[in-house]
């Protein structure tokens, strides 16, 4: 079973990686002075024998996602997920994931990792691979190691059957190489013969044409006049991605961008099926959408944390010498609140209702329950949907008094995140007008945002200040008083931005 680290983490980084095919004779052509200041070692020769698991449908694989044990090099389990980062020179980019384990059974801490794509199917071995490898590395200057170059010949068995035989060269670059890298080494490459890779990985070619089948999340290409009900699949599947890819993210509890990302797939699904419910059978809607606020609610108190302290930490810098130590007694404390809402949230993300809440997801994305009206072509329906948003919105904004409470500006960032949100589905059907005022809606949303993150900072300082001794209660009314003052600047400034949203000829697609 292991030596009772299974499942520990072991390193982690950005894979940039180029995979070119190459024929059985093919010699790696010599790489000293492939870019300026690159030097490369001797290769070196090494074999390695990777198992891989995935799901009985090749859940993983469909997706992009790869998971194996390898043994010759003491990588031990290794979870590759796509990265949502441009990669450039034709790499392809992935968060790259080492855990300790023996070959036995997938560590329990790699299996949550990938419950929103596993969720309740088993996984299994899939494939057996012995390679063949020669290492070139790649330094610069200073001896870092920039790039490797591998070459590789697999043998990939079925059972205890040879299955294929091919050979495959990557070029995988690190993130801190020096720029044109890539390029330069891949040039080199073809120039002795290599071709651009026909498999996204060694797993997918051979798994053979089911490992390039569309993924769970993922849906055809829209025709030139797509259904009401078309779009709004298209709209619930850019959402349910949030959640699922971030998944893992929001597990690993290093990364602030994966709650954000994920909270914002919630918030935009719960919006879309308000905006246009009348598409949709009601109680179908309605339910999602409560399933959908219990895993928000459980987000957004971590998301709220990250804000607040990343605020928090930001004023605690600026103080005076003097100051931080007492600062640093408040950013000690909120990162605790914090820290106990992450651990609450991983309850959320391990209960059977997640599980639950997940296949539903994946379900509306191919089977959401449409009325007869979903029929009609899209850009004949959302774009008088999309108008509802707006002219609560609007109404909400005209209600405002000369000196509205921040409250009142709160109601309106929520009302304008709305709106921003039903014009995005639009968008798919209506094109740039819809993406224009989606744009100016953003830039609404994000003074208020400011606003509210000000104002709920404020909050949180006056209301620790006085269970604290006096140093530090002291300096939180400070700091208190610093986001009071961004409070009225952005109360200044936000009318600015509705005046660009309410423009006639920027709303004017809303009328179609």
């Amino acid at each position: 079973m292991g030596d009772g680290r299974d499942g520990e983490v072991t390193g982690e980084h950005l894979e940039r990686e180029v995979k070119l095919d190459v024929w059985p004779g093919f010699v790696l052509p010599e790489l000293v002075g492939v870019a300026d200041g690159i030097a490369a070692v001797p290769p070196v020769t090494s074999h390695l024998v990777a198992t891989y698991h995935d799901t009985a449908d090749l859940r993983l694989a469909r997706a992009g996602i790869s998971l194996r044990h390898r043994e010759g090099d003491g990588t031990g389990w290794t979870l590759k997920l796509p990265a949502d980062v441009p990669a450039g020179g034709g790499a392809v980019a992935r968060t790259e994931t080492t855990f300790a384990g023996s070959s036995e059974e997938v560590p329990d801490e790699v299996r949550r990792r990938l419950l929103a794509w596993t969720r309740r199917a088993l996984l299994v071995r899939v494939a057996r691979l012995e390679s063949k490898r020669r290492t070139v590395v790649l330094r610069d200057g200073p001896g870092s190691t920039c790039a490797e170059v591998v070459d590789d010949e697999v043998s990939a068995y079925e059972r205890s059957h040879l299955a294929m035989r091919f050979r495959e060269v990557e070029v995988e670059v690190d993130q801190h190489a020096p720029e044109h890298l890539v390029e330069a080494v891949v040039a080199r490459l073809q120039e002795a013969g290599a071709r651009p890779g026909a498999h996204r990985s060694k797993v997918a070619r051979v798994l053979g044409p089911r490992a390039s089948e569309p993924g769970d999340l993922d849906l055809p290409a829209l025709g030139e006049d797509p259904t009401a009900a078309e779009v709004l699949q298209a709209g619930i599947a850019r959402s349910v991605r949030l959640i699922v890819r971030h998944d893992a993210v929001v597990r690993a509890g290093v990364d602030p961008e994966g709650v954000h990302q994920a909270r914002v797939g919630t918030r935009r699904l719960r919006s879309d099926l308000r905006a246009y419910g009348s598409l949709l059978l009601p109680a179908w809607a309605t339910s999602l959408r409560d399933e959908l606020s219990w895993l928000a609610d459980a987000l957004g108190a971590v998301r709220d944390g990250d804000v607040l302290l990343e605020r928090l930490e930001r004023r605690v810098s600026s103080l005076p010498a003097g100051d931080r130590a007492e600062g640093e007694v408040l950013v000690r404390r909120l990162r605790t609140e914090r820290d106990e809402a992450h651990r609450r949230l991983l309850d959320v993300l391990d209960d059977q209702r997640y599980l639950d809440l997940l296949d539903r997801l994946v379900d509306a994305i191919h089977h959401p329950a449409v009325v007869d009206r979903a029929a009609t072509p899209a850009r004949k329906v959302l774009p008088g949907l999309a108008a509802e948003p707006w002219k609560r919105l609007r109404k909400a904004v005209e209600a405002l008094g000369p000196d509205p409470a921040d409250e009142q500006l709160h109601a309106v960032r929520i009302r304008a995140k709305r709106a921003r949100y039903a014009a995005e589905v639009a968008a798919i059907a209506a094109g740039n007008p819809a993406r224009r005022f989606a744009k100016a809606v953003a830039g609404l949303q994000e003074v208020l945002g400011g606003l509210q993150d000000a104002a709920v900072s404020e909050a949180w300082l006056r209301s620790a200040a006085t269970d604290l001794p006096a140093g530090p209660a002291a300096t939180a009314l400070v700091l208190a008083d610093e986001e009071r003052d961004e409070v009225e600047r952005l109360r200044h400034a936000w009318s600015a931005a509705w005046a660009s949203v309410s423009d006639k000829d920027l709303r004017r697609w809303l009328r179609s």
